[in-house]
């Protein structure tokens, strides 16, 4: 939270509870719902190493492709092979975990 001039804490931006996203995504484009997950997934203590130990990645070439197709496949793809992962990711996003089977799709990923 940020602090005030009289030194109280101000609310969090709206959009933010606490610095993390809340409000829904502002698109439904497959490729920004894909990296609204992908910022999920990697913030994610659990998530984000599971991810980059299935992709081979480390943090470096995440962050270095993380807007490439082939990366926002792969994270939906482990998303869609991982519903206990989904659950949490399209909650955290505020979308129906359908709305992100949707996007996988339309990228062009698997077809579960």
């Amino acid at each position: 939270m940020a602090t005030s001039a009289g030194g109280l804490a101000a609310p969090a931006p709206a959009g933010r509870a606490g610095g993390v996203l809340r409000d829904r995504p502002s698109s439904t484009d497959p490729a920004v719902l894909a990296l609204q997950a992908l910022a999920h997934v990697a913030g994610d203590e659990a998530m984000g190493p599971r991810f980059l130990a299935l992709t081979g990645m480390d943090v470096a070439e995440l962050r270095a492709h993380a807007g490439d197709p082939a990366t926002l496949i792969a994270l939906m793809d482990y998303l869609m092979a991982n519903e206990h992962d989904l659950l949490a990711t399209a909650e955290a996003l505020g979308v129906k975990p359908e709305t992100l089977a949707g996007a996988a799709r339309q990228l062009g990923g698997t077809d579960w």
